[in-house]
């Protein structure tokens, strides 16, 4: 791997599900990551414990942020996790990148992007810091 794109993560709490509004109508002020797309809205949100669906963590590369002119470091993360099939959706911000995969993915994502050359915090089982960015 490129030094340059070997990136420091952190596991966020909360876990996450990520959910489609067909109908486009705003969901309630709960929300993380909103995008609006022509067949509707896709939320992600805190998962809570009523939720039923699939839950996501976190992956924030905010220690190792980064600016919009810097090449290939999104896809130093999502290549190792794609190889080993390993689904993603990711929430973009201005200086890094929230990775969710599903919590079920978590040991072996962790793994696979350390042996890929990536550092991952809180890795111990542990929940994680809060997502909030520090910029």
């Amino acid at each position: 791997m490129n030094p340059l794109t070997a990136q420091h993560l952190r596991i966020v709490s909360p876990m996450f599900t990520v959910e489609h509004l067909p109908d486009a109508a705003l969901p309630e002020d709960d929300w993380i990551v909103l995008v609006r797309a022509p067949e509707g809205l896709t939320v992600v949100r805190e998962a809570r414990p009523a939720d039923s669906g699939e839950q996501w963590i976190g992956l924030y590369g905010d220690v190792t942020a980064h600016g919009l002119d810097v090449p290939g470091m999104l896809s130093a993360i999502i290549k190792p996790l794609a190889e080993a099939a390993i689904p993603v959706f990711v929430a973009s911000t201005f200086h890094a990148d929230l990775v969710l995969l599903p919590e079920l993915k978590k040991q072996q994502a962790i793994t696979v992007l350390e042996e890929a050359g990536h550092h991952v915090e809180g890795g111990d089982g542990g929940a994680g810091e809060p997502f909030r960015s520090p910029h």
